[in-house]
């Protein structure tokens, strides 16, 4: 299936800041939320990011009847034996509606006491694109943005964990940068800009 640059590309999530990264890396389509098409949200039933990709991205194409693009990423922290991970969303125990400022208040809390040089950390995304919902092959790409967990929040942009994830090329939180900064360096970008090659190179676009 190839598309057009008009096509519309269902994204699965409501997230506004996944949103607002993914369309400016793909500036010639339309990515437009499930929510817009009041799709049913599936049960994150995987224990790894590319089966809970595969989830979303199957649900939303065969709720919407289009292309569609899903991603799972979140944080994976060394001292915390891989915690959060596919629970980063969610991280504080209070389900799906948990704020990312409880999200950020448990990991420090986790982290209470562990020196600088062990709070090593990366962002992982893992991004898949169907062209439809029997898509026997799906397209999946994966992105990592090494870092480390810091002591307390610093800046303002991002969602999620930017604020306490320390990026090291730049000398500051990943909140402290600039969106087109950080979709440079970050795991959702990686995995996009990989995606788009991938999906280019399948003749899909």
């Amino acid at each position: 299936m190839s598309l057009s640059q008009s096509q519309q590309i269902v994204l699965a999530s409501g997230n506004a800041g996944k949103i607002r990264e993914i369309q400016a890396l793909l500036a010639g389509h339309t990515i437009v939320p499930q929510s817009a098409f009041n799709v049913a949200e599936c049960e994150e039933t995987g224990i790894t990011f590319v089966e809970n990709a595969i989830l979303k991205a199957r649900n939303a194409a065969r709720q919407c009847k289009l292309p569609s693009i899903a991603d799972d990423s979140g944080l994976v922290v060394d001292a915390l034996d891989g915690a959060p991970g596919v629970f980063s969303a969610r991280y504080a125990g209070v389900g799906v509606g948990a704020s990312d400022q409880d999200n950020i208040e448990k990991l420090l809390r986790e982290l209470q006491g562990v020196p600088d040089q062990q709070r090593s950390a990366r962002f992982i995304c893992v991004m898949v694109f169907m062209a439809h919902a029997g898509d026997p092959c799906p397209v999946i790409a994966q992105g990592v943005w090494e870092g480390r967990i810091l002591a307390q929040a610093a800046g303002e942009n991002g969602f999620g964990y930017d604020p306490v994830f320390w990026v090291p090329e730049h000398n500051c939180a990943s909140a402290e940068l600039t969106p087109a900064v950080k979709n440079s360096l970050s795991h959702r970008g990686k995995a996009l800009r990989d995606l788009v090659t991938l999906i280019r190179a399948k003749g899909s676009f």
